[in-house]
């Protein structure tokens, strides 16, 4: 790697289509929000020769970030795709938002790379959210390395983040994190802080020093290498041990100096198969200075340490009826099998889709089938159509530079594909596939809108289903008890998006509202009630009488209605015009405006006229009959209950414990989990969790998440159905 003797053979700059998956490498940036992913992104592509010395692509721009929203809020909010070429091979580095409410970009992310890179800063440390991603990528065996930032902080300390790091993601082992290089300091500031000038390699024992704007290398002086021993033989040992040559230990162990060429060999093999994860040091370059530290040894890393395309096992692909599909690994000869990782809009180019290509070729102006399936929950409708491939490009600032071809373990942007959403699998027109769509977390916090204006609301429903084929963490549901419009996001900052891109990709303003949760009413107790329907004003008029008995059923049992009229007091074909009334009643309510539910209605007795009565003077009678035995008795309002259950580190299962105590909930039990974790189970009301995805994140300082899950409606306590109620008057 960059411990090599020899200096780095230099940079191809621009990247291209690929020929071989052999020569591509997709690597995925992992961080908290501010750890320095997007800045450790351009300043790779400095030294990859892909930008100027001003760090600008030839348009302008940055290379990375670009959408108009990330300016304003000078954050990453969605997944990027900087291509750049170093040694002859084509490097993907995609670079995701570290803040928590844009999960789904990272999950993206994620799944269209190979390896995964975690950048972490020297002065802030490492997260909980940060160490919930890596045991998720251990999980599934990606190989990881870490990357140190923001060394020129006064509070920077590399040597202790290390250890920090070692702590943190070693688990079990932490020798299986250990750093490749020491930083190597220049002359002291009158503060007291020495600045990082350069590395030092534990392996080569070589000095890389950048102080200059370009690595120049050297031997160290003999005063430098006793600093480095301790380092560099727990660093020997730990590669060793890691290695397929079971013999390498007991020669080492027996005296023996293990060749430099024999340990960077084992040391690239046990990184790409995710058993070692080395920890580098990188900064972005000076000004006018054409690489930043550490950027070689980074690019080096990636480009001889991280796996290839070939290396990560064929997906799970089934055909469009759900029968298994076996596939070759990355083979660029097979079946078209690629999917849309995310779905952006252009307002020059119109919908872009950046695609991973796992088996097959793809190029432009060839049919393809687009399928999603699996995301029904979401407001992804299922379905399979077949479009047109555009024109491919591998993205650049605010340029497409266009591709030739995208062969199988490479990525590149697909220009108007109109149906295809994120999460779609796309293949040949005559033999369509499909690919189990990746896990995306549950949007959890509400969000009610309803359009600005007459204009807005002609465009509204267009507006958000292009929003929610975008991303698939958002999910658009149409309450049919509350008639709102509600958006499911992550967090506060996923829905600010979410407005920010209605208004200004779509044209759609739109006014945020209370959420309401779905309250119902019912009886408490039995009642009787008479509903009298008689007008006479001249002409046919209006003549019903009914009587009934209302009691209370088992929750779940909806409206029961019961004819036991004896005699004929009530015509036959009169009974169903009682019934529907009483109905139409129940469904507006008898006391708030909520639905009435779980009630027995017996029809008892009533009068007719021969001439006068009719459908709807019973239908009226009914409803007045229902309305009257509500006022005569008490009425529960019910309040739907969710099930919820909280993923906590065992530091914070207290305070979350006490938090959902405070929020009305039973805490059923708890379990312990792996890792240090608690996994809490509760019933809460919905009222009192509609804020819960953003406080739970306060609470366990990000490292809790949940899930919920509709459990019943009970009744909700007297004081809070009274405030409820005379709101509702209020309301009227």
């Amino acid at each position: 790697m960059g411990d090599k003797a020899n200096a780095h053979p230099g940079a191809a700059g621009r990247a291209t289509a690929a020929d071989h998956p052999a020569s591509v490498r997709n690597v995925v940036l992992v961080g908290h929000s501010g750890s320095g992913k997007t800045t450790l992104v351009e300043a790779l592509a400095l030294t990859a020769g892909a930008v100027n010395r001003a760090g600008r692509v030839e348009d302008g721009g940055t290379v990375s970030d670009y959408d108009e929203i990330e300016h304003r809020q000078q954050r990453s909010v969605q997944l990027s795709l900087v291509p750049v070429e170093w040694d002859g091979i084509k490097v993907n580095l995609l670079d995701t938002p570290g803040y928590a409410d844009f999960v789904g970009e990272l999950r993206a992310g994620l799944r269209a790379a190979d390896a995964a890179l975690f950048v972490v800063s020297a002065s802030d440390g490492v997260d909980g959210s940060t160490r919930m991603v890596w045991e998720e990528c251990a999980a599934v065996g990606m190989p990881r390395a870490i990357v140190v930032t923001h060394l020129e902080s006064a509070r920077a300390d590399y040597e202790e983040m290390t250890r920090i790091c070692a702590e943190a993601f070693g688990g079990e082992d932490p020798d299986a994190v250990l750093p490749l290089y020491l930083p190597l300091r220049g002359p002291q500031a009158p503060d007291g802080h020495a600045p990082v000038t350069g590395l030092i390699g534990l392996l080569s024992q070589q000095l890389f020093d950048y102080s200059s704007g370009e690595r120049k290398e050297s031997e160290p002086g003999d005063d430098q290498l006793p600093q480095i021993e301790d380092a560099r033989n727990r660093l020997i040992e730990g590669i060793i041990s890691e290695s397929e040559d079971e013999t390498l230990m007991d020669r080492y162990l027996g005296g023996e100096q293990i060749d430099v060429k024999t340990l960077i060999e084992d040391l690239e093999r046990a990184v790409a198969r995710g058993a070692f994860h080395p920890v580098l040091a990188a900064a972005p370059a000076a000004d006018g200075a054409r690489q930043g530290l550490g950027t070689i040894e980074v690019l080096e890393l990636i480009t001889r340490g991280f796996p290839t395309p070939l290396e990560r096992e064929a997906p799970a692909v089934t055909t469009i009826d759900g029968k298994p599909r076996a596939l070759k690994v990355c083979d660029p000869d097979g079946p078209l099998v690629a999917e849309v990782v995310k779905t952006a809009s252009d307002p020059y180019v119109g919908r872009v889709s950046l695609v991973r290509v796992f088996s097959g070729t793809l190029r432009p102006d060839e049919t393809v089938h687009v399928s999603g399936h699996g995301l029904e929950d979401r407001g992804h409708e299922d379905h399979d159509v077949d479009e047109r491939i555009g024109a491919l490009s591998a993205p650049f600032g605010k340029q497409q530079r266009t591709l030739s071809h995208c062969i199988a373990g490479d990525l590149a942007c697909v220009a108007k594909l109109s149906r295809a959403e994120t999460g779609d699998t796309l293949s040949a027109k005559d033999d369509p596939l499909l690919m189990e769509p990746w896990q995306m977390p549950d949007p959890l916090l509400p969000l009610a809108i309803q359009a600005h204006s007459k204009a807005d609301e002609d465009k509204l429903s267009q507006g958000l289903s292009r929003l929610v084929a975008e991303d698939p963490t958002m999910r658009l549901e149409q309450n049919q008890a509350t008639h709102q419009v509600v958006l499911w996001c992550l967090g506060e900052a996923h829905a600010d998006v979410a407005l920010e891109r209605l208004r200004s990709r779509y044209g759609v303003q739109v006014d945020v509202v209370p959420h309401m949760v779905s309250l119902r009413e019912t009886f408490a107790g039995k009642s009787a009630g008479r509903g009298r329907h008689v007008k006479q004003s001249g002409g046919h008029g209006q003549y019903a009488i009914c009587e009934i008995e209302v009691e209370p059923l088992p929750g779940g049992s909806g409206i029961e209605f019961v004819d036991k009229v004896v005699g004929g007091a009530v015509p036959r074909q009169f009974i169903p015009s009682v019934e529907k009334g009483v109905r139409a009643q129940a469904a507006k309510g008898v006391a708030a405006g909520h639905p009435l539910v779980d009630v027995r209605v017996t029809l008892l007795d009533g009068k007719a006229h021969s001439v006068d009565s009719s459908d709807a003077a019973f239908q009226t009678a009914g409803a007045l009959a229902l309305r009257e035995a509500a006022a005569d008795a008490k009425i529960h309002l019910l309040e739907p209950v969710a099930d919820v259950s909280v993923l906590v580190g065992d530091d914070y299962v207290g305070a979350v414990m006490s938090d959902l105590s405070g929020r009305r909930g039973r805490v059923l039990g708890t379990e312990q989990t792996n890792g240090s974790r608690t996994l809490i189970r509760a019933e809460v009301p919905e009222i009192e969790i509609g804020r819960y995805a953003v406080d739970l994140r306060s609470v366990s300082h990000g490292t809790a998440r949940f899930n919920r899950a509709y459990a019943r409606h009970e009744p909700m306590p007297a004081q809070i159905a009274e405030r409820i109620r005379e709101e509702a008057r209020e309301a009227s």
